[in-house]
């Protein structure tokens, strides 16, 4: 398995952010409207636009994104952006869910004045 640094995978993570959440057609992929690419296209246009992009270096990058800002779809033909999505070219139908009676979110203490009376 090939080894990458952290240098390596910060810059993939910001260049899939890019593409899978902004501007897709910087590199010539078509998202679905589910936000999906596929994994091939992905990587040929990457490599094609000047990108070292394998499907190694997706896998490193999926599996080890502390935010989970990325999946792959059940079959693994194809990556999306969690969330986050500018392009008009992605509208994911989300489940809508009614919440629990209580909902905890964390927060630094030096904000919860404002958030507080500002929501």
């Amino acid at each position: 398995m090939a080894k990458y640094n952290d240098k390596e995978l910060a810059e993939t993570s910001k260049f899939l952010s890019f593409v899978l959440r902004h501007k897709p057609e910087a590199i010539g992929i078509v998202l679905d409207r589910e936000g999906w690419a596929d994994i091939d296209k992905l990587i040929l246009c990457a490599q094609k636009a000047g990108k070292r992009l394998t499907r190694a270096l997706l896998d490193i990058v999926v599996a080890t994104s502390d935010k989970k800002r990325f999946s792959y779809s059940s079959d693994g033909t194809c990556i999306r952006a969690v969330q986050g999505h500018l392009t008009s070219q992605v509208a994911i139908g989300f489940i809508e869910k009614t919440p629990p009676q209580f909902l905890y979110h964390g927060t630094a203490s030096r904000f919860l004045d404002e958030i507080k009376n500002k929501g």
